[in-house]
């Protein structure tokens, strides 16, 4: 297998080519595609069969979440337990943009997904093409990035193609991301007023802590 390269424009993406990324995910396909970070492994989070492929050709523990991308702050409502304060005003500062946020996982998401946490990480990305994918699909994606173990990861489909293009069928080109630096993570599963930086990414932790002080 030799991965196809899908050119698509990263701000005006074509309907009729993110039917046929849709529809690629619809079947169980595994599709690499541009974030406003890096690229990322996208599969249908509730189709465990295309999950446990990202986490075969990531060779990544199975003990390991996996993020997911979702279209709109709107969509975390329904695949959380509850959304507080804290969610809100990250999400309204944040959002579309390289804020990862964890958050307790509603029932909607299979355990699988969560790694038997219970617990759910989401973003909204500032990526049109992602977006859009999301919204025809009417599923959130899977985000983890788009490198074997140990590799670096990818701002460019060939890059991509270097390094997974006989183990996926579909590469989506957007061209190169925007940014080169990986999102920011937030817990904030402890509930109150508590939250941790798990990872300090491309949002300082200073900017976080002015948002949820204020």
């Amino acid at each position: 297998m030799t991965a196809e390269i899908l050119r698509i424009h990263p701000l005006e993406p074509e309907p009729a080519l993110v039917e046929f990324v849709a529809r690629s995910l619809d079947s169980g396909n595994v599709v690499a595609l541009p974030t406003d970070t890096f690229y990322g492994l996208a599969v249908d989070p509730v189709n465990l069969a295309a999950v446990d492929r990202i986490y075969d050709i990531k060779n990544r523990a199975r003990h390991k979440p996996l993020s997911l991308l979702i279209a709109d702050v709107a969509q975390a409502y329904g695949l959380a337990r509850s959304c507080d304060q804290a969610f809100d005003r990250l999400a309204e500062r944040f959002w579309p943009g390289p804020l990862t946020i964890i958050v307790k996982a509603g029932s909607r998401l299979p355990l699988r997904v969560t790694a038997n946490t219970g617990n759910v990480a989401l973003r909204v990305p500032d990526a049109a093409i992602a977006r859009a994918v999301i919204a025809r699909l009417g599923l959130p994606i899977t985000a983890t990035s788009a490198n074997l173990h140990g590799f670096p990861e990818c701002t460019d489909a060939q890059s991509v193609r270097d390094q997974l293009g006989d183990q996926i069928p579909l590469i989506v080109d957007g061209g190169p991301t925007a940014r080169t630096v990986a999102t920011t993570i937030v817990d904030l599963t402890a509930g109150g007023n508590a939250w941790s930086i798990l990872r300090e990414g491309a949002i300082p932790t200073h900017e976080i802590a002015l948002c949820l002080q204020r």
